[in-house]
């Protein structure tokens, strides 16, 4: 079984790098999305605790199984623990036999922004050039990096009620050549901007944008709100904006538009990219993609990381399957 630690992954990303990675992302979860009805799929499974959730994220086609474990911890800083921590594995359908168990607290930052920039990609006006940046923790940068490699950014607007994450982001953004603007409010941040994204920690409901201070049409990828109570994007953004989620289902319970009532319905992501529903701010005004995050992403960087790190031969063949010449003899290994 092919394990993958921090320093595999580090690895993997610095051979292939950046941009040739965040595309190849990208292009694998456009061809996943697109065999949507092929996928076995469900809301993950949330165990919510006091200051936190710890959840299960399954999904499978008759090919390949992935799962990943997560958590949310938002006060875990204050102990010098991560907030968002994870592992995942892909296993093989028809025999259930584990390929892979890797670390992916990394992947997760990779892959939710490549889908925020994919959603982008169909959604947001081709011509997008100022990203407002509500929230630079841990998602920060890596919402940048995806972005920049879709859309021609001239500057990034951004704002976080901590003034250390604020500092974090600004020394980790020195080595790119782009504008970057500090803001005292939210309000500040997405003046002028044509892309949005709020990506906040606290598991409450919250308000970080309200309809007003949207001066234009605008992309919006609210990506904080991600459990029951926890939202961030105003109710009046929600009624007034074409709204776009990865699955419906799972949206409903834990997306902003929860805000809404129970037979709320919308688009869902795979239907734009197959080129059912053709959406855009130029078009259709605001658009809200409310991503929460979907197994199917997880799965998509399990098997692109798995093919990567097999053809580059990273990561290390450990002994946690038995491996029996009387395959019904387990008492043997003992």
């Amino acid at each position: 079984m092919l394990v993958l630690e921090i320093e595999d992954i580090k690895t993997l990303i610095l051979k292939i790098g950046y941009k040739e990675f965040y595309l190849e992302l990208i292009k694998t979860m456009e061809e996943d999305y697109s065999n949507w009805e092929n996928f076995d799929k469900t809301p993950r499974v949330a165990t919510h605790v006091d200051g936190g959730v710890i959840e299960l994220m399954p999904v499978s086609n008759d090919k390949l199984y992935s799962f990943k474990y997560v958590n949310g911890h938002p006060k875990n800083p204050d102990q010098n623990k991560m907030t968002v921590m994870a592992t995942g594995q892909l296993s093989v359908t028809e025999t259930g036999e584990p390929l892979m168990f890797t670390e992916m607290t990394l992947l997760t930052a990779f892959r939710t922004a490549a889908n925020s920039a994919l959603a982008a990609k169909y959604l947001a006006k081709k011509d997008s050039s100022v990203l407002a940046l509500i929230g630079t923790g841990a998602q920060s940068e890596f919402q940048y990096l995806a972005f920049s490699y879709i859309f021609d950014l001239k500057e990034v607007r951004y704002y976080d009620t901590d003034p250390k994450a604020m500092e974090k982001f600004a020394k980790n953004m020195a080595q790119y050549d782009i504008k970057i603007t500090p803001c005292i409010d939210s309000a500040d941040a997405v003046d002028g901007t044509d892309i949005i994204t709020t990506c906040t920690a606290d598991k409450r409901y919250q308000t970080v944008l309200t309809k007003d201070m949207l001066k234009k049409d605008v992309f919006i990828n609210g990506i904080g709100g991600d459990c029951p109570g926890k939202t961030e994007i105003a109710k009046e953004i929600v009624e007034s904006s074409t709204v776009v989620v990865e699955f419906l289902e799972q949206a409903r319970i834990e997306g902003d538009i929860q805000q809404m009532s129970d037979d709320f319905t919308c688009t869902e992501i795979y239907e734009v990219i197959r080129g059912e529903k053709k959406l855009n701010v130029a078009t259709h005004g605001t658009i809200l993609f409310d991503s929460i995050g979907f197994a199917l992403e997880d799965y998509s960087v399990l098997r692109l990381i798995y093919d990567l790190a097999k053809k580059n031969n990273v990561g290390k063949e450990m002994n946690l399957i038995p491996q029996l010449n009387d395959v019904k003899n387990l008492f043997s290994l003992l």
